[in-house]
């Protein structure tokens, strides 16, 4: 099973090009949240997924947690907290198809609240562990999250690492996400980071650079995401591959839909670091496809 430890949520989001926030006159709901995107982009590319967090027991998290089991994401570490309310992120995009968030409720800290606990049995039942930096911002999550990626290590699960920086979960200080990302790459079988995340993270000068860094920390594949341009691959495999053109509506969640896929093909190839860098076609197209509607998962 391949578990994805953090956050789903509901994004609401402005179905058209903004400037800022205060030019959206409606907001719809999507399903989101990075790792919850992630769980269903692993699962949609056909390997089997797990989702590790909570959701509120209400409304919105009876309906997350119905789309996730639509989905066949094993939920055996999802729960409803009672209690806690669903979080929801207010999302814009910008003319260019940038989008920006403000994310709203305490619940991916209740929901780490009650994985600390099975942090180990977490690990038993895992080939692979996917976690992000949006677990790392508070201290309690950030424990919980390290307990996860100790015990997975420790028992040798493969780690996957994907920063996706959310400055407003920082409460803007993004040095100290770097610093906390760049902490945890060590003993990672995959960081995947795009080209501003990858530099800021190693103070590299340009994308390869960044992704040899990445594999210097200790990552054994690390990919760096160009955009348009494609991605790139360094470590124990090296391939680039450019990405498909599609027509650009938002961006929204196409890092996601691309380390899931990713993720699923690299256990597809049952995490074979010589024929890795196959994998990079398919993750692009998932994320090419991502782009041309308004969130992850349509």
């Amino acid at each position: 099973m391949i578990h994805c430890l953090g956050e789903a949520l509901v994004d609401l989001i402005c179905e058209r090009p903004v400037r800022s926030p205060a030019e959206a006159d409606s907001f719809v709901p999507h399903f989101g949240g990075a790792l919850a995107n992630v769980a269903v982009a692993v699962a949609r590319a056909g390997a089997p997924a797990g989702l590790a967090g909570a959701a509120g027991d209400d409304a919105w998290g009876r309906w997350l947690h119905e789309r996730l089991a639509a989905e066949r994401v094993d939920l055996r570490f999802f729960d409803l907290a009672p209690g806690s309310q669903t979080p929801v992120a207010f999302a814009t995009v910008s003319p260019e198809g940038e989008p920006s968030f403000e994310i709203y409720g305490e619940a991916i800290a209740d929901a780490l609240d009650l994985i600390g606990p099975r942090v180990d049995a977490l690990a038993e039942a895992s080939e692979a562990l996917v976690f992000g930096s949006t677990t790392l911002a508070e201290r309690g999550e950030r424990e919980v999250t390290d307990g996860a990626r100790a015990a997975a290590l420790e028992r040798g699960v493969r780690v996957c690492f994907d920063p996706n920086i959310r400055p407003n979960r920082w409460r803007g200080e993004v040095e100290r996400a770097h610093a906390a990302s760049r902490e945890r790459v060590p003993g990672c079988y995959l960081v995947r980071a795009n080209q501003d995340e990858a530099m800021a993270i190693t103070g590299a000068a340009d994308p390869a650079a960044a992704a040899e860094a990445l594999a210097a920390l200790g990552a054994t594949l690390a990919v760096v995401t160009l955009g348009p341009e494609g991605a790139l691959m360094r470590g124990a495999c090296e391939a680039e591959a450019p990405a498909p053109e599609v027509e650009l509506v938002s961006s929204i969640g196409a890092g996601d839909a691309f380390m899931g896929t990713l993720v699923a093909e690299l256990h597809r190839r049952e995490w074979r670091t010589e024929s890795a860098g196959e994998a990079l076609a398919p993750a692009l197209a998932a994320a090419a496809e991502a782009c041309t509607h308004w969130s992850a998962i349509a």
